[in-house]
């Protein structure tokens, strides 16, 4: 298990308990530290895909078990310091590693820790529209905002099976954001199949993480009612400049606040400031576009003093050259903020 590297609190950071320091108009002009209100349109802002932390238990699978506990701390944690949402379930939460009845809990958790005061956005991929249509109506029972889903994973999908599952998924009664991720599920929703999804009743919004910021602005096109949103971390600034309305990431699992603060200066088109923050976070955020991405992500929780820890298989331990450039990427970063 990695060891965790403590570092001071990083500015504007709120802590589980803690009293709050008074704000005045500059620091609430620099830094949102409440969430925004419930019903705010979650697909138009900061939604975490939330990490999940793990204990050790012989009897459990890998011998790893959910830790619930921690989990719903974390999930108010990122909310308490100004994000909009959490999405349970999702690649960075290993859903894929979970048995049935955890992976319900883990959905039923985080909706209540969070779910009266922020949105709550439930991962429901699965290979079939029946399996993810299963996962959205569970998500609907319990109280869930939104879901999140792939095209179908493990079987690269024609356009009408893909058009199929977005309808299953749709027909349980939430709002749908679509996930388009390549790089996993080698199924490419591309800026005009995106044109044909969008016109599901329940689709509302697509979370693009091609890396290709050009799509953003072709989505709108061909979808205008659709929220686009940044899903890859590396390129959240450019992807935010060219119209994208809302971001679902991985990072704020550990910059939450400023995290909340970079989207905020992007979408007011403050784009010298949106910069002078980004571009020294930026080697960290290419982590989340990597294959060791949770991995690297609840390492980087570790280094600003949270609790990462590890991951169930398939997922192991970062090599050792890894874990130190991941080190060397988060401390540059925190260093930064620290020093802003």
């Amino acid at each position: 298990m990695n060891d965790p590297v403590p570092t001071p609190d990083l500015p504007n950071r709120t802590t589980a308990g803690a009293t709050q320091p008074r704000e005045t108009p500059k620091t609430r002009d620099r830094h949102r530290t409440q969430p925004a209100p419930k019903n705010a349109e979650w697909r138009d802002s900061v939604v975490v895909a939330t990490a999940l932390p793990f204990a050790e238990a012989p009897s459990a699978p890998a011998g790893l078990r959910v830790d619930y506990d921690s989990y719903a701390e974390h999930c108010r944690w990122v909310v308490d310091n100004g994000c909009s949402g959490v999405g349970p379930n999702g690649s960075l939460g290993e859903y894929s590693s979970l048995t049935p009845e955890e992976r319900r809990q883990v959905a039923r958790t985080a909706i209540e820790a969070v779910g009266e005061r922020a949105a709550v956005v439930v991962g429901v991929h699965a290979p079939s529209a029946h399996e993810a249509r299963y996962w959205a109506e569970l998500a609907a029972e319990d109280g869930a905002d939104g879901v999140l889903c792939l095209p179908p994973t493990l079987y690269r999908a024609n356009r009408g099976e893909i058009l199929h599952h977005f309808e299953q998924v749709a027909a349980a009664g939430l709002p749908v954001m679509v996930y388009n991720n390549p790089i996993d599920t080698k199924v490419d929703l591309t800026p005009d199949l995106v044109g044909e999804i969008a016109q599901i009743d329940g689709i509302v919004a697509i979370k693009e993480f091609s890396g290709d910021v050009r799509r953003v602005l072709e989505i709108r096109e061909r979808a205008p009612g659709l929220s686009v949103v940044a899903g890859a971390d590396d390129v959240v600034l450019e992807s935010l400049l060219m119209g994208a309305s809302g971001w679902f990431a991985g990072f704020p699992n550990v910059f939450p606040a400023e995290s909340v603060e970079l989207y905020d200066l992007a979408r007011r088109g403050e784009v010298a400031a949106a910069r002078a923050l980004y571009e020294p976070l930026v080697a960290a955020f290419r982590w989340d576009s990597r294959t060791e991405f949770v991995q690297a992500i609840k390492r980087g929780m570790e280094v600003v003093g949270r609790r990462g820890g590890a991951c169930r298989p398939p997922r192991g331990p970062l090599p050792a050259e890894m874990r130190a450039q991941v080190d060397a990427d988060m401390q540059r970063a925190v260093q930064y903020l620290k020093e802003r």
